[in-house]
């Protein structure tokens, strides 16, 4: 059926979208109570921006090494 490599794949993305569901549902919720129609610019530091977009980048190539790459036949 299922290859333990695809399973624990499978679970870990599975928990890693549930966890991320709920907080911006958390967000959401308390965010609604206030009744502004205004939005509140919020300014990042650059180093911030930065620094989350070469996480962005290395778990997309993390993504792709895991998925496409192919593994090492056994000698």
């Amino acid at each position: 059926m299922f290859s333990k490599k695809t399973l624990w794949g499978s679970l870990t993305a599975l928990v890693l979208l549930t966890g991320t569901s709920g907080v911006a549902l958390a967000e959401m919720s308390a965010s609604s109570s206030e009744q502004t129609s205004q939005f509140r610019r919020i300014e990042q530091p650059l180093g911030l921006k930065v620094g989350v977009a070469m996480l962005g980048f290395a778990l997309i190539g993390l993504e792709l090494w895991w998925f496409l790459l192919p593994e090492n036949p056994k000698s």
